[in-house]
């Protein structure tokens, strides 16, 4: 299956009303009992069960986004080797986990790999709102749709050796699970280009905003005081195999799922790159890839 996983991450903001800015440390011995999502080979996916598994999450993220990418970490991150903001007490963590490598040393338990985190409609909205909001309009939408439920999902992470077609299908299967236990109608979430020039992104962009952008009834704008236009070269002056092969792979993967590209993008300096929004109503999933790991998400489950 192709890769498929484009959503990034977001834009640190403030803590919650009674949230810390980052969980402590527990103390309790992380649990065995979290459900196994799915398996392939010695690689297993399930949620995170406690603050412990939440941290070994961050530490990936903080490897993967400041030591090997370019993103710019404040010295609370600098200090704790975490990558965090004040949605991770309130997150679902998606979580990959190698059982063949070597334990965690800070734990004993086995290597997480791969992450994702996910976030509910009504804990979003019981907690402040979608961290998406504060790069676009996606709370008009969520209101117009009232009979609808949304999924954000943000904060993708995967070891680079393990950035392969087997741990990329797991992480999908996870997520599908996710969506098919809990009746969820509509994905969506950031994904980045990078850079942080538009201007120099002016081909994938304008692909996207002409080849793949939202139907009217699912547009939704970045908020103004963010907005860049995507709309950067005439439609009959893009060369389409060019503009493909200037996409990430993860962008194009999604788009082949059926996603939807959201109205202009916005630059996170934080993070070196340009996001653009994607949207991908569950009805509008690939029947192909539902076919693939199940209606019922059976195919990977244990």
């Amino acid at each position: 299956m192709e890769q498929v996983f484009p959503f990034t991450r977001s834009v640190s903001v403030a803590p919650l009303p009674g949230t810390p800015l980052y969980l402590p440390e527990s103390t309790a011995p992380t649990s065995d009992q979290s459900t196994t999502l799915g398996a392939i080979g010695s690689l297993e996916v399930r949620l995170a069960s406690n603050q412990r598994d939440i941290h070994r999450a961050q530490r990936l993220r903080y490897a993967v986004f400041y030591q090997e990418m370019s993103a710019k970490p404040t010295v609370m991150h600098k200090v704790l080797r975490r990558d965090f903001d004040r949605y991770d007490a309130i997150c679902d963590h998606l979580l990959v986990l190698d059982h063949d490598a070597p334990p965690d040393p800070r734990t004993g338990g086995p290597a997480i790999v791969g992450t994702y985190r996910l976030l509910s409609q009504d804990v979003a909205q019981a907690n402040g709102g979608f961290y998406t909001a504060g790069e676009y309009q996606i709370d008009k939408l969520v209101s117009a749709r009232p009979d609808l439920k949304f999924l954000e999902l943000g904060r993708s992470c995967v070891l680079k050796p393990y950035r392969t077609k087997r741990t990329v299908e797991l992480l999908w299967h996870g997520i599908w699970s996710y969506v098919v236990q809990r009746k969820i109608d509509v994905l969506f979430g950031c994904a980045s280009l990078d850079g942080t020039d538009p201007e120099a992104l002016a081909l994938p962009l304008s692909f996207l905003h002409h080849f793949a952008g939202a139907d009217p009834a699912w547009s939704v704008r970045a908020v103004d005081e963010r907005y860049a236009p995507m709309n950067l070269i005439a439609k009959d002056q893009i060369n389409q195999k060019q503009a493909l092969r200037s996409l990430p792979p993860l962008i194009k993967g999604y788009l082949r799922l059926g996603g939807m590209i959201g109205d202009g993008a916005v630059v996170d300096h934080q993070f070196g790159t340009t996001d653009v929004l994607i949207l991908l109503p569950v009805e509008k999933i690939s029947k192909r890839y539902i076919s693939y790991y199940g209606e019922d998400a059976s195919r990977r489950a244990n």
